[in-house]
Order: structure tokens, then C-alpha cells, then sequence
């Protein structure tokens, strides 16, 4: 694609990664295939191609109407990343639309409402310390809240960890030469599914791995980065490197549970690269970090090429099922409730049990993680339903559910549509976003893979 930056634009180190990122796009339109907005809208300005033709016009001549029409376009963009996984020629879509939203907010100013609102979510949602005050409010008024909102709140109270419980966890004797991994506990899912950090101790726990728990961790910044709020969200960066850089001496792995923390942690070296006093701690972090799936498929003795030829075959082919041991549970967190460290009978019974697997955006686009999930739920015992259109997203997308609600309904109402087809008795992901947003509509159980998997182990690793 042709530029005509001017050399101021050109004298920015945005401008020129964005100059650079345009002139990779070919503009073949395949991006819009897989793009859920212009399959919606069927909009060229709400497809990849079109959104990439409005951020080269952000900068090539900035005009407020014109950014006001882009301002919209790029909003309604649900950062799923798809385009970037069927793009022929590599455009770092994702790192050209965090430039393109920064340019529009800067050339048309939005209205009152939009600020407050876009304000008061990157306040609030990545605090640990207010977003479950928040929660607890909203519970309490539930009746009088907006059906929108209402199913956004996180689940019943009785199956929460006070958020202060799990910064020290009781755990089993660990011989020295064991190994450690650093578990990034997340804001939101902290307060809001505080079972899937529990599942992920105990899986922890059975195979022999330490957890370790950092104090003062918050949130990883990627809310703030969605919502165009650089500034927090490098802040936020800073204080959780604060925090954690200490801890990496000790451990082999940081890792992950929730995908969208995962891939911004990943990026960190990235986004800090020009911070002289944190690039290098960084960078370090984001080698260290691990997605949740990657580590537990190298403890349970299984790579990917080993997944997917499980995949490779028809899910639940006639033949042996593998064998499976139960996991003991173990207590995780001082005065947890059971519902805190054993996942209801009725949701996580003995496998197998059919599954429908959800893969986040920013697991299979972010961070082009495949079938290790799906591989290592299938040796369990588990049997996976098949899932239509399983590249598209469910519409959650941070807080894309309560900024665009219209779409983010739709988007849902389709991926539950596809997900519960073959009727499964429980909806896998990977993400607590997805995980909250589906759980919202799925009139049956949405969990975190992890908790299916710390109940069940397969012997054939």
C-alpha cells in the first residue's frame, strides 16, 4: 500500500511503525472473511481493509469529521486479531489499531457520556481493590439494575475467595529441586472467578510444580490499553514489573490462565521497549510468560505436533477411552469454602463428559495457540463437541460487551448457537471474559478448561 506521510508524521516513532505496518497491507480483502464485525455489518469500513484505510487517512491528513466516521469504525473493532491469523502478508493489525484509535481520540473529541463512561471502566474493572466493592453493590441491587447489566455481574457470592485469600496460599512440602511457576492471578478474575486460580493451584499441586503468588500484583494493563488509555496502561505495566521482576530468579515460568492477560503480558516488551528504566525487565518478563495451556501440556508429557494428531482424528472415534485417574483436591486457599476448592459434581463429573470448546480471540489470533486444549481434554476423556465457525469471536472483547452491546448480543447469541448444537453438558474457555459474557446466556455451566482438567489426569501422557 502506497503512504504519503508527512515528515512530521514520519519524525514519530508511531508514525513510522505505522507507515510500515500500511505499507505491508496488500489489500486483498481476505482479512474481511474471517472478521466478525463485516460479516455482521457488511460494511467495508467495519471489515480490517476498511478500518486500515481509515487510520492511513488519520495520518496522512488529519481532519476532525474524518476522524469522528473512522472514531466509530474503529470502535465497533472487536480486537479479536482474526485478520491478522488469515492475513497472507503479516499486518500487525492489532499494533496499527492501538495507533489509529490513539490518532481518532486525538482529532475528535468524544462526547460526555463516552468519556465518563470510558473513565469510569478503566478505573474501576482492572482495580483489585474496587472492582469487587463494585461487584458486591451490584449484587445488592440487582432488581433494580438494567437487564444488560445485570447479566454482566459476575456469578453468585458463595463460590468467591476474598480477594485478599489468595496472596498466600497454603501449599504442600515442595522438594528444592522442584519446579516453580510465578501465577499471574489477574484483577477481574480475581474477584470475579476466583475458582479457576484455585483449579489452577491444585493441577499445580499434582504435578509436582510450586506456586508462587506475587504481592502486589494488579492489573496486567490490557483493559486500559483496549479502551485507548496508553498512558494507564503503561502505568499499570510498570507496577506489576514492580512487583513480579523480583520473583523470576525463582521460577521457570510466569504464567497465565486467563488469554487476555497472557497476551498482553507477552507484548510487554513491545509496549516498554522505549521506557529506558523498565525495556529490559520488560522484555524479560514477556520471554518468561507462558499461557497457561503451553506449560500443563508440557507437564502432562504432551507437545503439540502429539495434540494435534488427537485432534486429527474424529472426536471420540470408536476405540479405547484413555484411562483416567481422578485428582485429589487439595486445600488451596486458608478458610476457603468448598465451593472454592471443588467445582460442583453436577459441572465436573468423571469424564467422559461431552465438551464444547470455546477458544478465546487472544489465545488462538493473540497468542496462535491451537489445539494443545483440545488434545489434552480429548486424552482426559473428555469428549469434545464439534463447533462450528470456532474462529470467531463470542463478542466479549474486554469491554466491548458493555460499549457495544447491540453487537456484542449478536455476536453471542451466534457462538452460543454453534457451541451448544451437539449439546454439551459444559462450555470450555479460556478466558474469564468469555468466560463471564457466554455464561451470561449459555443456560448451562461455562468453565475454565482447568477446572475440568484438576479432576482428571490421562495415565498416557
Amino acid at each position: 500500500m502506497e503512504t504519503q506521510f508527512s515528515r512530521a508524521a514520519l519524525a514519530t516513532a508511531s508514525g513510522r511503525r505505522a507507515n510500515e505496518i500500511l505499507r505491508s497491507c496488500v489489500h486483498c480483502g481476505l482479512c474481511n472473511a474471517t472478521c466478525p464485525t463485516y460479516q455482521l455489518l457488511g460494511d467495508e469500513l467495519d471489515g480490517p481493509r476498511g478500518r486500515i484505510y481509515l487510520i492511513k487517512s488519520l495520518l496522512e491528513a488529519p481532519e476532525p469529521g474524518r476522524a469522528k466516521v473512522a472514531q466509530t469504525h474503529l470502535d465497533r473493532c472487536l480486537t479479536c486479531r482474526a485478520c491478522e491469523t488469515t492475513c497472507p502478508s503479516g499486518v500487525a493489525y492489532g499494533e496499527l489499531l492501538e495507533i489509529g484509535r490513539d490518532a481518532a481520540d486525538e482529532q475528535a473529541a468524544r462526547t460526555l457520556w463516552q468519556r465518563m463512561m470510558r473513565q469510569w471502566l478503566g478505573l474501576v474493572v482492572p482495580s483489585i481493590r474496587w472492582f469487587p466493592r463494585w461487584v458486591a453493590l451490584g449484587r445488592l441491587l440487582r432488581w433494580v439494575l438494567p437487564a444488560r447489566l445485570k447479566a454482566a455481574l459476575p456469578g453468585s457470592p458463595a463460590a468467591s475467595v476474598a480477594p485478599s485469600k489468595l496472596s498466600k496460599p497454603v501449599l504442600p512440602p515442595v522438594k528444592p529441586s522442584s519446579r516453580r511457576a510465578l501465577l499471574l492471578q489477574g484483577c477481574v478474575q480475581r474477584a470475579a472467578t476466583p475458582e479457576v486460580n484455585a483449579a489452577v493451584i491444585r493441577f499445580f499441586n499434582n504435578q509436582g510444580v510450586e506456586t508462587v503468588l506475587a504481592d502486589g500484583e494488579g492489573c496486567c494493563g490490557g483493559l486500559n490499553l483496549h479502551l485507548g488509555q496508553a498512558a494507564p496502561a503503561r502505568q499499570a505495566m510498570r507496577r506489576n514489573l514492580d512487583a513480579l521482576t523480583p520473583l523470576l530468579d525463582q521460577v521457570q515460568w510466569v504464567v497465565s490462565s486467563a488469554s487476555g492477560c497472557g497476551v498482553t503480558v507477552k507484548d510487554y516488551g513491545r509496549l516498554l521497549a522505549d521506557d529506558p528504566e523498565y525495556a529490559a525487565a520488560a522484555s524479560r518478563l514477556a520471554s518468561m510468560t507462558r499461557d497457561l495451556a503451553e506449560v500443563a501440556a508440557e507437564l502432562v508429557g504432551r507437545d503439540a505436533p502429539a495434540l494435534a494428531s488427537v485432534q486429527g482424528k474424529p472426536v471420540n472415534a470408536a476405540g479405547p477411552v484413555p484411562a483416567v485417574k481422578q485428582m485429589t483436591p487439595s486445600p488451596t486457599f486458608p478458610g476457603s469454602t468448598p465451593a472454592a476448592r471443588d467445582e460442583p459434581a453436577d459441572v465436573l463429573g468423571p469424564p467422559p463428559r461431552k465438551v464444547a470448546w470455546h477458544p478465546p480471540c487472544t489465545l488462538q489470533h493473540g497468542q496462535r495457540i491451537s489445539g494443545l486444549v483440545e488434545g489434552m481434554l480429548a486424552a482426559a476423556g473428555y469428549e469434545l463437541a464439534p463447533v462450528k465457525d470456532a474462529h470467531l469471536c463470542c463478542g466479549a472483547a474486554g469491554t466491548y460487551a458493555l460499549l457495544q452491546p447491540e453487537l456484542a448480543d449478536q455476536l453471542k447469541r451466534n457462538k452460543l448457537a454453534n457451541l451448544t448444537v451437539a449439546q454439551p453438558q459444559v462450555i470450555a474457555t479460556a478466558n474469564v471474559g468469555c468466560q463471564m459474557h457466554l455464561a451470561s446466556a449459555a443456560h448451562r455451566p461455562v468453565v475454565h478448561w482447568i477446572q475440568l482438567l484438576s479432576r482428571s489426569v490421562s495415565d498416557v501422557a
